[in-house]
């Protein structure tokens, strides 16, 4: 019952939170800190509980759900080695994204109920072990994503939560017609069942299968050319769903595709591989170029986003240990960097009204703090070593030379671009000459936003100079896939 108490803990918060009478509204950040806290310190119970030899899924749950006739629908939840850490990323993150909306103070019931509903759909991603489940999770955090940017967002907000819902829509929907697909080939949506099937007479072609899959999962990780959606929503979401979204939101993606296409579907896999790399490396390239022409902060990260999680494609694609380890190790390491980079900028944006590069300046004599935590993250995204980037893009660059030299080679390209767009917002935000305006501006105002910058630092830090807490329980997953995959 871990497994399903994790998942449900948020949920139940958001009830409580609800059912807070109107003039205890105030209260209602404190219940969500407290049940985002439990579902945190459950996570790290099953993450220090997980047995790195064992192998496979633990700390499982199944019941029978939905009698279909031919095959039923279950309630399956579970978690291996390649969905333990994202699942703590989610709770850290959800814990972090309560924190820095302590100021919220608009229908502030509704607005934490729905963050917390959102945590409990990613919670449910990640451990989901029945396709049909895992398909119902990952369309429940529409509902929550929508409202909180089109209530709580900025200027063009009711667009770009619109647009956000539209094009993961039309992705969930190629994604379904795999799903059925597989689930009528061999008469079941277990997922650890579909990953051991060698499937027959399909009315699909099994390619077009793992295209459709591939789809709905690029559109969320997201992907060039299906990234558009991205930068908008992130401009317009207030910052906790920010956070959210660049931190765990996008790791659905590249999660779906190596649970689902890659294990799933190896030998499609395998003669897609190119196509995967070369997609990865035009991610990493056009991310960074278009970062590059940004004038608003938040639009800056939003497309270095593109670009960092088209590394996690590349990583995918190689289809070996090493670059399929450093592509889930990409994934956690950037939630954290960018979550910290949404972080800084949010807070900024709350004492000073503007994202505007141009506008900005000398805020590290006004801020130290938060300049800090910024110029952090900021060194983290470059892939400064000692921290947890470094090693998530030299796991990359290792595994994806092997494999494809030219796709590497354009993706370093990349991260040498990444260290120029970081350095040159740097040196107009928080260096340079201070501008008037901002005289009298400070950081000392609440000590929930300097633990967030803190935590978020000190684990970046602590996954930069100990990889070993994450590759060794990542890489027993990641073994039993590429056996797969060269079976």
């Amino acid at each position: 019952m871990e497994l399903t108490a994790l998942v449900f803990l948020p949920a139940a918060a958001a009830i409580l939170v609800l059912l807070l009478p109107a003039r205890q509204e105030h209260l209602a950040k404190y219940v969500a800190l407290a049940g985002s806290v439990a579902a945190l310190a459950l996570s790290l119970w099953l993450f220090f509980s997980f047995d790195v030899d064992q192998g496979g899924y633990q700390f499982t749950e199944r019941r029978e759900w939905v009698d279909l006739g031919a095959f039923n629908l279950q309630y399956f939840l579970g978690v291996d080695g390649l969905s333990m850490p994202l699942v703590v990323l989610t709770t850290f993150l959800t814990t972090a994204s309560v924190l820095v909306s302590f100021s919220v103070t608009h229908r502030q019931r509704l607005y934490y109920a729905l963050l917390l509903v959102l945590a409990t759909s990613v919670l449910g991603v990640f451990t989901a072990l029945d396709f049909m489940l895992f398909f119902l999770f990952w369309e429940l955090e529409l509902f929550p994503m929508y409202l909180l940017i089109s209530i709580w967002g900025s200027g063009r907000k009711e667009y770009s939560a619109t647009k956000f819902v539209l094009y993961t829509i039309a992705g969930s929907a190629f994604m379904l017609v795999g799903i059925l697909t597989l689930a009528f080939s061999a008469s079941t949506f277990d997922i650890q069942v579909l990953g051991q099937s060698s499937f027959q007479d399909t009315v699909l072609p099994l390619s077009w299968v793992f295209l459709f899959l591939f789809i709905g999962f690029a559109v969320k990780l997201p992907m060039v050319p299906v990234h558009t959606w991205l930068p908008d929503a992130h401009s317009d979401a207030p910052t906790a769903v920010s956070v959210m979204l660049a931190g765990v939101l996008l790791k659905m993606g590249g999660y779906g595709i190596i649970r689902m296409c890659v294990t799933i579907l190896p030998g499609e896999a395998g003669d897609l591989s190119a196509w995967m790399a070369g997609a990865g490396a035009v991610s990493v390239l056009y991310g960074a170029f278009v970062t590059l022409r940004q004038t608003d902060v938040k639009r800056l990260i939003a497309y270095s986003s593109v670009s960092h999680m088209g590394l996690v494609l590349l990583g995918v694609a190689a289809l070996g240990n090493t670059g399929m380890v450093g592509a889930t190790y990409q994934m956690v390491a950037h939630g954290l960097i960018t979550g910290l980079l949404f972080v800084c900028v949010g807070l900024m944006y709350e004492r000073t009204h503007t994202r505007e590069i141009a506008r900005l300046g000398g805020l590290a004599r006004q801020m130290p703090l938060i300049a800090t935590g910024l110029v952090f993250a900021a060194f983290g995204s470059l892939g400064l070593p000692a921290l947890a980037g470094f090693i998530a893009e030299v796991m990359v660059f290792i595994g994806s030379f092997e494999e494809f030299e030219w796709a590497a080679l354009m993706a370093i390209s990349g991260a040498v671009l990444s260290a120029g767009y970081m350095l040159w917002m740097l040196q107009r935000v928080v260096f340079g000459p201070v501008r008037p305006e901002w005289n009298g501006l400070t950081d000392q105002r609440h000590w929930w936003e300097h633990s967030v910058v803190l935590m978020l630092a000190a684990l970046i830090i602590l996954l930069g100079l100990y990889p070993p807490l994450l590759t060794d329980v990542i890489n027993p997953a990641i073994d039993s896939i590429v056996l797969r995959v060269g079976a």
